[in-house]
């Protein structure tokens, strides 16, 4: 008999999918850093580096759906930044997967924002500590609805971009990555086991700045179900 807990337990946190009426359940959320070439040379970084992961908690998942949502201003930043991400959802888990079998692992994609708190994030890099201040907080990572492969197109290929309050912030293509979809998660399942319900956000392209509080930013993936996000 499985004892009794301190104080009810966190319901799991799920993302709805596009066209059906059951629900993706999420494990864990994984970030590839300087995943395009423009963005790692505005951040001071050159090449093709051998890619590099930090992870968000599942809860930092705020669901945005057709009518657009809010994210609060975090505390301790005075320099929240946009970056407008391609999100792999996860159907089948493995470990060291091939990259000619890495797309089959694949369930759909969504549009999400990995928001940063760049002068803590700045902070921490400087001072050669772990990023999670900046990176992890509560609210960091809006998302639409996961559409499922076969209705996302040749996302390979997909625009993708971020407008704030109508101005073009962001705009490239997943084409750009430096590591593509499957050879991101071939090097992903070297170091974890991945799971069903993971999430990968697989990077961002060149244009990332800072937000206001009453600012609109509006992200796009080709293909995919748009994200309206407000900051409050």
């Amino acid at each position: 008999m499985t004892a009794p807990t301190l104080w009810p337990a966190s319901p799991p946190v799920c993302l709805p999918v596009h066209g059906i009426s059951q629900q993706f359940p999420v494990h864990r959320v994984y970030c590839v850093g300087r995943n395009y070439a423009a963005h790692a040379q505005e951040m001071g970084f050159s090449g093709r580096e051998p890619p590099f992961f930090f992870l968000k908690p599942n809860d930092a998942l705020v669901a945005i759906d057709a009518g657009g949502g809010t994210i609060p201003y975090p505390s301790l930043t005075q320099d929240l930044h946009h970056e407008i991400e391609l999100v792999v959802a996860i159907g089948q888990g493995g470990q060291d997967i091939e990259v000619t079998q890495a797309m089959q692992h694949v369930y759909g994609y969504a549009v999400g924002l990995d928001m940063t708190r760049r002068d803590l994030q700045m902070q921490m890099r400087k001072e050669g500590r772990p990023w999670d201040i900046g990176k992890g907080f509560d609210a960091s990572a809006p998302i639409g609805p996961i559409t499922p492969c076969a209705q996302a197109g040749a996302i390979e290929q997909a625009s993708i971009g971020l407008r704030v309050n109508g101005e073009v912030r962001q705009s490239s293509t997943v084409g750009h990555l430096i590591w593509n979809i499957a050879e991101t998660i071939a090097h992903l399942s070297r170091a974890w086991t991945l799971q069903a319900g993971d999430l990968i956000f697989t990077g961002t392209p060149e244009g990332v700045g800072a937000v206001q509080t009453g600012d609109c930013m509006v992200g796009e993936v080709s293909g995919l179900q748009p994200i309206t996000v407000t900051v409050r």
